[in-house]
């Protein structure tokens, strides 16, 4: 299987989903326990949620599993939050802080490097080519990370995550006009609840393509998964009738980026 799906389009906009791939080589799965097995980190559905909310935004989608390698940590190891529980570039447990690997099996440096080259590096070779696509075509380029996560995981944070957690590494990946088109109508919105630069502030992929002084602009997004599963539990079910009222704000959430994108105002940002 490739490592990762690229879908083409003319908006300014590049939607990546480093977390919604599944795909674990079989020889990796026979070494994964019964709980890296069940792979219950995966961002479910993501495309699904996103699909059709903004016509002509481009996608690249991860197929691997995140238990693979991380598409959204740092390749050279380094955590994205010092000091704070979290998963790193080969994940050895889940979020939970439970190991994911049989006794023995988990990962060395020798094939944690060969991972980074088969799955981690291509697809961010594809991101970064259609952010030079997309900036060729525009003049600027708008990467928005699309990730989402159970809303409880002592593990990695207390009480309950807001249904919108926005991530701008604390407004240095991307320009303010940006930052606010998407957190105004997440803060607006009836029933939801909203947070920037709170627990999660954008992970590596938000932090390497982020240069808005150069006309690339990343943010992230991390959704908390109750707002559009039918139970944050297996078999992960995408409920269409949930999802439905956080669709809508994610549509005016990538269709006010397209449009800021496509008026210039970015240019001198």
């Amino acid at each position: 299987m490739t490592p990762f799906i690229t879908h083409q389009g003319d908006s300014p906009i590049i939607l990546g989903m480093p977390h919604g791939g599944t795909f674990v080589p079989p020889a990796l799965t026979a070494r994964l326990n019964e709980v890296g097995r069940a792979l219950a980190d995966t961002d479910w559905h993501i495309a699904q949620l996103y699909d059709g909310l903004l016509p002509g935004a481009t996608t690249v989608q991860a197929t691997f599993h995140r238990y693979v390698i991380d598409a959204n940590r740092d390749p050279a190891g380094a955590s994205l939050y010092p000091g704070q529980n979290t998963t790193g570039l080969c994940p050895t447990t889940d979020f939970d802080g439970l190991p994911i690997w049989q006794d023995g099996q988990e990962p060395g440096a020798d094939e944690i490097a060969q991972r980074t080259v088969e799955f981690h590096a291509p697809y961010h070779a594809a991101i970064a080519a259609e952010v030079a696509r997309v900036k060729a075509r525009h003049g600027v380029a708008i990467v928005y990370d699309c990730h989402s996560i159970r809303s409880e995981i002592p593990f990695l944070f207390p009480g309950l995550l807001p249904v919108f957690s926005i991530g701008t590494n604390e407004g240095k990946t991307c320009a303010d006009p940006v930052t606010q088109a998407v957190a105004q109508p997440c803060f607006a919105a009836s029933g939801f609840d909203a947070v920037l630069n709170g627990r999660f502030k954008g992970g590596w992929t938000t932090r390497h393509y982020g240069q808005p002084e150069t006309g690339v602009h990343a943010i992230q997004m991390e959704l908390a998964q109750r707002a559009y599963l039918t139970a944050e539990a297996a078999p992960w079910a995408y409920s269409p009738d949930t999802a439905k009222p956080l669709r809508a704000v994610l549509a005016q959430i990538l269709t006010s980026l397209d449009t800021l994108a496509r008026s210039g105002a970015l240019s001198h940002a």
